[in-house]
């Protein structure tokens, strides 16, 4: 007797995570500059200061650009892990595959210090881009040895509170147990004795050790998300009502705890994963609901640009001066618009990077890690 291979449908690409990655990426690419700008012109001092980090204990829109991109890598790991785990790919294989990446994404996120250009004898080993490959590395293989969603969840909640434990009641040794300061946590403390390089706040680094491990958490976040989003027997509806739940009941939790344990970007903290991941689930139900679902995307095709090469303009941006690019072609169009002139510029460097984007995105040439 003879049996037909079992066939799979295609993975059917979710359009709202592409929007969602490049909404996430113009603000960095240049959308919180414009922000800023038009804050400066309108006297809207509240916009303004949402372009720009707390100082260290809090939550701004600045402050969510980062881990929303992590959360966004984690929805696509049922995607992209879970289809070949399906295909019965080798797990020796898919391991072999994410921990490349994670190599790739330090040596990337070197590159984007300026290590290569500076020397290092004092260059910044951590980094945003390390920070990514780290959670991403940690949560991906959670997934591969443990692609049960309560498995994950259990997960999810060891860590959570494995580094509240860690954060509040470890002692440092001559400052002691939860003090929450840029001197005073442990995130510094191991930071100062085991991370190579200079450190980006001095006595501490945001993307340090610590911070990276703990920032599996909001990835691992993603995970679920995107199980959420890719099961099949789920309607729309539920998938949004899921998704909205998971989040708001996450920002309860933040700031229920945060009258205790801060919620803190710069170390990282439990409370900030859970706000951040909490605003996150929210954001991936909206877009999910009027891309996906309700169909409405012919405004999102401006992210979705942007999002199919995130990597790729991040480095550009950094590497590239693009306002003096801008500058160099229409000067002679902004300088006469005399207050207007800085709106202008913003206006005129986010459209030469999209316009490049654009050519990359017809071209199909996308360069992903």
């Amino acid at each position: 007797m003879t049996t037909k291979p079992l066939r799979t449908e295609p993975e059917k690409r979710l359009q709202s995570l592409d929007a969602l990655r490049g909404f996430d990426m113009f603000w960095i690419t240049g959308g919180g500059y414009l922000a800023t700008v038009i804050a400066q012109m309108t006297g809207a001092e509240w916009l303004g200061n949402q372009m720009h980090h707390v100082e260290w204990a809090g939550f701004r829109f600045e402050d969510l650009i980062f881990p929303l991109f992590m959360f966004i890598a984690g929805v696509a790991v049922p995607f992209s892990v879970g289809s070949k785990l399906e295909k019965n790919v080798p797990k020796r294989r898919l391991f072999i595959k994410i921990f490349n990446r994670l190599l790739l994404l330090i040596v990337l996120g070197i590159l984007y210090n300026g290590v290569f250009k500076n020397g290092f004898a004092d260059g910044r080993i951590a980094s945003v881009l390390g920070q990514i490959g780290i959670g991403y590395f940690f949560a991906a293989l959670i997934y591969l040895y443990f692609p049960a969603l309560k498995s994950r969840i259990f997960w999810l909640a060891g860590i959570l509170v494995g580094f509240g434990v860690i954060q509040l009641l470890i002692p440092v040794p001559g400052v002691g147990a939860g003090v929450l300061t840029p001197e005073g946590c442990i995130n510094g403390y191991i930071d100062r004795l085991f991370l190579p390089g200079r450190l980006y706040g001095g006595v501490y680094d945001p993307e340090g050790i610590l911070c990276s491990l703990s920032a599996t958490g909001v990835t691992l976040m993603g995970t679920i998300a995107g199980n959420i989003l890719r099961h099949k027997k789920t309607s729309d509806w539920q998938k949004i009502g899921y998704l909205t739940a998971t989040g708001v009941g996450l920002i309860v939790l933040a700031l229920a705890f945060s009258t205790f344990y801060p919620i803190i970007k710069k170390c990282w903290t439990s409370t900030f994963n859970m706000m951040a991941g909490g605003v996150s689930f929210i954001l991936m139900a909206l877009f999910f609901l009027i891309i996906d679902h309700w169909k409405f995307r012919g405004w999102a095709f401006y992210f979705k640009v942007i999002g199919m090469n995130s990597i790729f303009v991040y480095l550009f941006t950094r590497i590239i001066d693009t306002q003096n690019l801008t500058q160099f072609f229409v000067g002679w169009i902004i300088k006469p618009m005399g207050d207007a002139s800085a709106l202008a510029l913003a206006i005129s460097t986010l459209t030469v990077i999209w316009l490049l984007l654009y050519y990359m995105y017809k071209k199909k040439i996308f360069l992903r890690v």
